[in-house]
């Protein structure tokens, strides 16, 4: 096998011959996460992964043949990447543990929330973002079982230990069922939040067992969900929830407001800690922060749409207490001062 080793500054690819996927005279090549890999050199967001082929990531030893890649990203301010349209050689099992994230796969798109999780078999297309991805702790586990059409019939590893009728029925279920969105149940969230630390402690396949223990422990709880196939709610929390995201959205409209955490929740109708936990579960930030984000994003119109607002007036128009603590923020979230960013985009307007 022709093998070419490729490291993109600190998340390496392995560059493979596998065998595509060909379907209405279109072949498909499984992803190779280019835009992920450029994201993480421009430190756009933090990323964790065990990988072989073409998938980033530090590389997986032979004690985890069957796994292609296991991981996480987790981003923590505004994206501007996405992964488009893409199919890969195995089952991928993802599942979002905070934040938003625009998904779509067949022919439906949706913004994934927390707690829920996606399954997409073998050479199915699916998108993350839309066209970016949103800010959030993403996981993923990605099983090859040696299918290269969907018609054949679904290898699993041999480490894999499910009783052959368990294994029988879950991949039944998984084939046959077009259902491909499940909301997780805390069981599910614990152990991908496992298979996390374990990757991130992973030293040259020194968590292996580790891992192959945590995705059997996986495919079990998913044979319970998919058994039973229903969720049982808890309303109240639901409706804390939405309210909270409601107050999000309205929020939009008023953010040179003073805003206090306080009177954040108050205006969501719910307790201070419930609060600041769905505001976290929904944007992967505090509130505060998140507050400051959204102020960020607005001052970027004023800057460029008003020229003549100097970024005192930039900063108090937004919500800012003073100019200084704005130029900070700014700093942070754009790599740049807003002087700076008037005065690029200034430039690029010119040159249109």
């Amino acid at each position: 096998m022709r093998f070419i080793n490729v490291q993109f500054f600190s998340v390496k690819i392995n560059i493979q011959e596998i065998q595509p996927y060909e379907a209405d005279g279109v072949v498909y090549h499984a992803d190779t996460c280019l835009p992920l890999v450029d994201a993480v050199e421009r430190k756009k967001l933090k990323f964790k992964a065990l990988a072989r082929y073409t998938y980033p990531g530090d590389r997986l030893t032979e004690d985890t043949l069957g796994i292609n890649s296991v991981g996480y990203w987790d981003a923590n301010e505004k994206q501007d990447w996405g992964l488009d349209w893409h199919r890969n050689e195995g089952i991928e099992i993802h599942f979002l543990e905070s934040g938003t994230m625009p998904y779509s796969q067949g022919n439906k798109e949706l913004e994934l929330l927390p707690n829920f999780l996606t399954i997409t078999r073998p050479w199915e297309a699916h998108k993350v973002g839309n066209p970016n991805i949103g800010m959030g702790k993403f996981y993923w586990v990605i099983i090859d079982l040696d299918v290269r059409r969907p018609h054949q019939n679904w290898d699993w590893p041999d480490w894999i230990v499910l009783a052959p009728n368990d294994l029988l029925r879950l991949t039944t279920i998984l084939r046959q069922n077009e259902k491909w969105l499940w909301k997780a149940d805390r069981r599910i969230r614990d152990c991908f939040q496992r298979i996390g630390k374990a990757v991130d402690a992973d030293i040259e396949g020194s968590n292996s067992s580790r891992i192959r223990l945590l995705v059997n422990h996986l495919l079990i709880l998913l044979l319970d969900m998919l058994n039973t196939d229903e969720v049982v709610l808890n309303e109240a929390l639901t409706d804390s929830s939405r309210s909270v995201k409601l107050f999000l959205k309205e929020l939009e409209n008023n953010l040179p407001e003073a805003w206090t955490i306080e009177q954040m929740a108050q205006s969501a109708g719910v307790g201070l800690t419930r609060f600041t936990h769905h505001c976290k579960q929904l944007t992967n930030l505090t509130p505060m922060r998140y507050l400051a984000m959204r102020r960020v994003e607005m001052s970027k119109n004023i800057l460029i749409e008003n020229e003549n607002f100097n970024v005192a007036e930039v900063a108090y128009s937004c919500g800012f207490a003073t100019s200084q603590y704005f130029s900070t923020v700014f700093k942070r979230l754009e790599k740049c001062t807003p002087v700076e960013y008037r005065k690029k985009n200034k430039l690029s307007k010119n040159e249109i």
